[in-house]
């Protein structure tokens, strides 16, 4: 083989001319030739340059040895079209020389411009030259006639008189005609691709003004809409740029919306990878302020959506080290991979803590939702609803930030304590102080408590209708004129007396009752000591620390109370409870949190509740004899994301005795590594099943639970039809509406615009009146018009598109995403509280105004209220024709209470104007009848009979449900007696109202948001105390 291999081959034949002359190249592939030529010779002749070459030279040649040729005329002008094509070669040298390149849309331009020049000016001058037989026209002439024919106008004041000129002309005509549409066509072609990829963002404009870049996989208008409303609402952000970065051509919605002049000016479409640093480059991502990376949710697989959500993050650092980073990941695995970020979003780490706390704070996710969108607080109050109205405007509340020393709400507290502070800021300005930051602390604290002394460089975090420079202006005039400044919620309207003492300071809460005595229908106060002359006093809250007066609120139960030894009756089950940190975390990056735990885990075994083992035989939920309603969760794996919803429910300050079973309805069964995580945990329990089969809700125990979570399956998140994602959901869903009326269905969404399906009734007069006024709303241009939406409003409804503007508020508030997570518990920082919730009782409700309750959690307990979850009775209306009976029924039993009414006028317009009549205020039933734009004549008889008959219907289909039901459970074998106490709690309206007026009254069942002082902090104040 060797020998083979080293032979010599035969040397090639001798090259014939023929072979040179058609171009024969077979022999250019063996490297010994040493005479090389590429091409066709024929090919060489027959170009066009060589031609003109030809023309202009050999004449030349020529005369130089034959003189009587001299005066022969040579088209020299021709040597245009030779310099035409050296500019274009000096062109391209030159972009190899400097190693960059223009744009082929600039290439092309240069080579049409030169086209036209050249036509032009080898027609000017072959007519010139040739009409010297003729008319002899002027270089001039000839030009104009050039342009005036080649623009197609042909004044004919100057023409072509003898047939070599005019030939020329048609010569000139018919090579325009071929090589000017061919330029225009590759102009127009480059053109398209441009509009395409979106052309470039000028390095001129990158370095005079501020831009920021959006990177996402593919882009949708909802999403492009929700982040351009959001970011544009800040007022120094109006003159930035939007540069979207997208690898998918712009669909036709995008399009079209990038095309109104208000968007037009100020974004500009790239399409192009992340990965591609020429990309990055036409985007001027060196230069750019931000850079947003948003993750495809709409994706099958999310854990490939946050694969090239973390390559984008790590190219964009590659390219751009010092430009800021805000990534949104999906995964909670996945975060640890981008914590080189600024800020990072992840979605399931949001998404079940906020479903988890909205299991035992009602509305969590309103809560936060109306906090991290940017709102106006003018949403509904146009309508007459006075709930709309107290709702939209509190809506307006958000969170913002100032230095103490800075502050006109907080600059007189320097030196006092942080409850004082909050308590006195609230009574004065109406703002909530609810958190605070050291200056070489980098951890922000949610009411760390009365031992806080505020300082003059701590950072203050405080929830007001707008930030505190936007009403500045209100400090000089007051303060000028010498008038005490009120608060921003001071209504027009005339308080009762003891609201203006409860206004003036602590020490008036000690006078007797100052209202005349022909006021006879106003709240009964308990007394004290069996007296009846003095009503309960509340404590001033102090300016410095007192431990001893730091006890635990009477309308809460303290988190220390657990601490005490529990009696037998109480199961052996609680006692086995201790405090600790879970010892199996699922994934990298998990923020540990201290929960009650099991002394010893469960077995796998043990963890399944429909199926019995060794160590118990339980087969149902019914069968474990739980004292407390079951928490269930219906998902379609065991994601990382569930560990997220059990810790929040599991944290060491929820008390014992309250903790809710948990129960995972999933579709397919966990792995060992999941079950190892929650093996700790105490009554978590799972099984396998779906919310549309009926016995495997109630072999989960859906009559005993007060809360069912339905989170979005993955793969229900892409349809082929927008906004089809959740129709399976939505539908399954209503089927559980009517077949349990009393459960609380939380309902997680893909699009939030799907809420109008949710407890859809089809003619429901007050539904269509709510979706009119989301109309008008949104063209308002408000970014919440879905908030009157009555399933939002209550917090039953949530979509994790909800919380993108948590990305973007936080490159003007970088604390947004860190008070979140304080908010819902995923970050446990030490002197820091955490959110919780307290009900109203009639025993509370001597309080009356919010503005005490804020004195008394402050004193009592040091707990600072945020906002209160308000239920009201409302009865929805079928139809018009009930409407209109309903109104007519309703004007007697008004009439009779309109006497009460005057006697309880201190319900103004910041409180409830209801009336205790559970049924529907005439007021709400005229304008859902005029916004339902039908005829309000009376009902005849025929309407009164169908109006019967559909009653009749419904508790028909009512009794067919609940039969349905308990035949089923029957044929499981388990007892129907829960089902029977379950009742219909469907004519209810529940709101939220962040940081309400102080005079706001309190209405019975209302539940107060409160930021609960660590309890470990608590035991520490004590400790100290006894102490000293």
């Amino acid at each position: 083989m060797g020998e083979v291999d080293s032979e010599v081959p035969p040397l090639p034949p001798r090259y014939r001319f023929r072979d040179l002359l058609l171009g024969d190249q077979s022999f250019h592939n063996d490297d010994r030739v040493q005479v090389e030529f590429y091409g066709n010779i024929w090919e060489q002749i027959f170009q066009v340059s060589f031609l003109l070459e030809m023309i202009n030279t050999v004449p030349f040649i020529i005369t130089i040895f034959w003189p009587p040729l001299r005066n022969i005329f040579v088209p020299v002008f021709l040597n245009c079209w030779l310099a035409k094509c050296a500019l274009e070669n000096m062109i391209n040298d030159l972009h190899r020389a400097i190693q960059r390149t223009h744009s082929a849309m600039f290439n092309q331009v240069l080579i049409l411009i030169c086209t036209l020049l050249c036509l032009v000016f080898t027609g000017a001058c072959g007519i010139q030259h040739l009409e010297r037989a003729g008319k002899n026209l002027s270089l001039f002439d000839a030009l104009y006639f050039c342009i005036v024919t080649f623009s197609t106008v042909g004044y004919g004041d100057v023409t072509p008189q003898i047939w070599p000129s005019q030939l020329l002309v048609v010569i000139m005509i018919c090579v325009a005609l071929v090589v000017l549409p061919l330029q225009f066509e590759e102009l127009a072609y480059l053109w398209m691709e441009r509009q395409k990829s979106g052309g470039n963002y000028s390095r001129h404009r990158a370095q005079t003004e501020k831009h920021v870049v959006l990177c996402v996989s593919s882009i949708k208008i909802d999403l492009l809409m929700d982040f351009l409303n959001e970011f544009y609402a800040h007022p120094r952000l109006q003159d930035y740029y939007v540069v979207i970065l997208c690898p998918t051509e712009m669909d036709i919605q995008v399009r079209r919306v990038l095309q109104i002049p208000l968007w037009s000016q100020r974004v500009i479409y790239l399409q192009g990878s992340a990965l591609k640093d020429q990309d990055l480059m036409r985007a001027k991502m060196d230069d750019a302020e931000a850079c947003f990376i948003l993750s495809s949710r709409n994706e099958v697989d999310r854990t490939a959506a946050d694969h090239q959500t973390i390559l984008r993050a790590w190219a964009v650092k590659d390219f751009a080290p010092n430009c800021p980073l805000y990534v949104q990941i999906l995964k909670p695995e996945n975060k640890f991979h981008v914590k080189f970020a600024d800020q990072v979003v992840c979605e399931e780490e949001f998404k079940y803590a906020m479903l988890a706390l909205n299991c035992v704070c009602p509305a969590t996710s309103t809560l936060v939702t109306l906090l991290v969108h940017t709102s106006r607080g003018q949403e509904g109050q146009m309508s007459p609803e006075q709930w709309q109205k107290i709702y939209g405007r509190c809506s307006g509340n958000e969170v913002y930030h100032i230095r103490l020393c800075d502050s006109k709400f907080f600059g007189e507290y320097d030196g006092k304590s942080f409850t004082y502070a909050s308590f006195h800021a609230h009574k004065k300005y109406g703002v909530c102080l609810i958190g605070v930051k050291r200056e070489d602390n980098k951890s922000i604290l949610l009411n760390p408590g009365p031992r806080h002394i505020m300082a003059s460089t701590d950072t203050c975090y405080y929830i007001n209708i707008t930030k505190e420079e936007n009403s500045a202006f209100i400090f000089k005039q007051e303060e000028s004129k010498g008038v005490p400044v009120g608060g921003l919620y001071d209504a027009p309207s005339r308080l009762p007396v003891h609201s203006i003492i409860a206004s003036m300071g602590t020490v008036a809460m000690d006078l007797q009752n100052p209202e005349p005595a022909e006021n006879s229908c106003k709240l009964a106060l308990p007394t004290e000591n069996g007296g009846g002359s003095r009503r309960p006093s509340i404590a001033p809250v102090l300016e410095l620390a007192d431990s001893s007066a730091i006890l635990p609120c009477d309308l809460l139960t303290d988190p220390l109370e657990d601490e005490t030894p529990h009696s037998e009756e109480e199961g052996f089950l609680v006692q086995e409870y201790v405090k600790g940190y879970p010892p199996n975390s699922p994934y990298i990056g998990s923020s540990p949190t201290l929960c009650h735990l099991l002394q010893q885990k469960a077995p796998f075994c043990c963890l399944r509740l429909d199926k019995g083992c060794k160590h118990n035989s339980f087969e149902d939920a019914k069968a474990y004899g739980f004292k407390n309603k079951l928490i269930i969760v219906s998902a379609e794996t065991a994601g990382n994301g569930l560990y997220n919803f059990i810790v929040p429910l599991r944290a060491y300050y929820r008390p014992r005795k309250e903790l809710n079973p948990i129960v995972l309805l999933l579709d397919n069964p966990p792995d060992n590594h999941f079950l190892e995580a929650i093996c700790w945990f105490p009554m978590v329990y799972y099984m396998a099943g779906t919310i549309d089969n009926l016995d495997n809700l109630l072999q989960c125990g859906i009559i005993y639970a007060d809360n069912l979570v339905v989170v979005d399956k993955e793969s229900t998140m892409s349809a082929e039809e927008d906004y089809m994602a959740d129709a399976k959901t939505i539908v399954n869903v209503q089927t559980m509406f009517r077949l349990f009326p009393s459960l609380s269905i939380i309902t997680e969404l893909t699009h939030p615009s799907n809420m109008r399906f949710m407890q859809f009734r089809a003619k429901d007069c007050y539904s269509l009146a709510l979706s009119k006024l989301e109309k008008i709303e949104r063209d308002k241009g408000s970014n919440l018009a879905f908030m009157f939406r009555l399933p939002f409003a209550a917090g039953r409804v949530f979509s994790i598109s909800m919380l993108d503007t948590l990305l973007y508020q936080s490159f003007v508030k970088d604390y947004m995403i860190a008070i979140a997570r304080l908010l819902l518990g995923l970050d446990t920082t030490p002197g820091s509280g955490y959110l919780c919730a307290i009900k109203v009782t009639e025993e509370d409700l001597w309080i009356r105004t919010y503005g005490r309750l804020f004195q008394k959690l402050c004193s009592s307990s040091a707990e600072i209220p945020i906002g209160i979850y308000r239920t009201e009775s409302h009865m929805f209306s079928s139809s018009e024709s009930q409407v209109s009976i309903n109104v007519d029924d309703c004007d007697d039993t008004r009439d009779r209470r309109e006497s009460w009414k005057e006697k309880t006028a201190h319900r103004n317009s910041t409180g409830s104007d209801q009336s205790e009549h559970p049924l529907l205020r005439k007021k709400s039933m005229q304008w859902a009848r005029r916004l339902s734009r039908k005829s309000a004549k009376p009902p005849s008889r025929t309407e009164r009979i169908t109006q019967q008959r559909l009653n009749l219907y419904r508790r028909s289909e009512r009794q067919e449900l609940s039969e349905l039901v308990k035949n089923r459970m029957k044929h499981l074998g388990l007892p129907t007696a829960g089902y029977d106490e379950m009742n219909d709690h469907q004519n209810t309206l529940s709101y939220v109202l962040i940081n309400p007026p102080p005079d706001t009254i309190l209405e019975l069942n209302d539940i107060v948001y409160v930021s609960v002082l660590n309890s470990s902090d608590r035991m520490k104040q004590c400790v100290d105390e006894t102490h000293l």
